[in-house]
C-alpha cells in the first residue's frame, strides 16, 4: 500500500485539529509556520534555499508571510486545505517515486511534531505495513543522518531487528518501536520513547550531555 496520501491526510487532519497557534517541535515555529513550510516545500521553487543559501532568505520571508497571514483561522485553514490537496501540476513531488521517497518519513515526523508538542500525547497504533514501509525509508537514510555521530548507533526493533546506522569502535544501541526511531533519527531525542544501551560515556556523548573530545 501506497502510505503517503494517508499520511498526508493524518497530517493536514492534526494540523486542522490544533489551529495556527499550536506549538510544534519544529523551534520556532507555531502549527501555521509548519503548514506554511508543508505548502512551499511542495510547490514553490523558493523551496530550494533548504539546500541552497543564495534562496534561503527569500524562502524564509515567504514562509514568514504565509504564517503571519495565517494567524486568521480561515486563512490557515486554506493554507492547510491547499497543502492537503497535494502539489500543484508542475511540482516534481507529483511524480509518484519522488512522492513517495521524499514525503513518507516527513509527514510522519511532522504529525508528531505538532502531536507531541502538547502535554498529553500517546504512540500511534501503526499498520503493520506502514511500520515495514517507515524502517524501509529510515534503514535506506539512516547512515546519512547519523554520519556526523560522535558514536557508533544500532538501531534496534522492539522485535529485535538491528541496523547498524554508524560503525565505531564505541557504540549505543537505540531501542524502540520503529515510529521511535524515526523520531529519534530525526533529531527528536527527547520526544522519542527509546531505550539506550552501552557505556555511560558512550551515552552521554550521543545524548549530548558529554564532550566527545574531553
Amino acid at each position: 500500500m501506497h502510505y503517503v496520501e494517508t499520511s498526508r491526510e493524518a497530517l493536514a487532519d492534526v494540523l486542522v485539529s490544533v489551529g495556527p497557534d499550536a506549538d510544534t517541535l519544529c523551534e520556532g515555529w507555531k502549527s501555521r509556520h509548519l503548514s506554511a513550510h508543508l505548502l512551499i516545500r511542495e510547490n514553490s521553487a523558493l523551496s530550494a534555499g533548504i539546500f541552497l543559501p543564495l534562496l534561503r532568505g527569500p524562502m524564509e520571508n515567504r514562509l514568514e508571510q504565509l504564517a503571519d497571514a495565517a494567524q486568521d483561522l480561515s486563512v490557515y485553514l486554506e493554507l492547510v486545505d491547499r497543502f492537503r490537496a497535494g502539489p500543484m501540476k508542475f511540482s516534481p513531488f507529483r511524480i509518484r517515486q519522488v512522492n513517495r521517497t521524499a514525503n513518507l518519513l516527513e509527514y510522519f515526523v511532522h504529525t508528531e511534531d505538532v502531536r507531541r508538542a502538547r502535554s498529553r500525547w500517546a504512540p500511534r497504533h501503526l499498520d503493520e505495513d506502514y511500520v515495514e514501509a517507515l524502517w524501509s525509508d529510515l534503514t535506506h537514510r539512516a547512515k546519512f543522518m547519523y554520519a556526523k555521530s560522535p558514536v557508533g548507533v544500532i538501531l534496534v526493533r522492539r522485535d529485535g531487528t538491528r541496523f547498524v546506522a554508524k560503525r565505531a569502535a564505541n557504540s549505543v544501541a537505540v531501542i524502540g518501536h520503529v515510529g521511535e526511531l524515526v523520531m529519534h533519527s530525526h533529531g527528536r531525542q527527547s520526544h522519542a520513547l527509546v531505550t539506550l544501551e552501552g557505556s555511560p560515556e558512550s551515552i552521554k556523548i550521543l545524548t549530548g550531555l558529554a564532550n566527545p573530545l574531553d
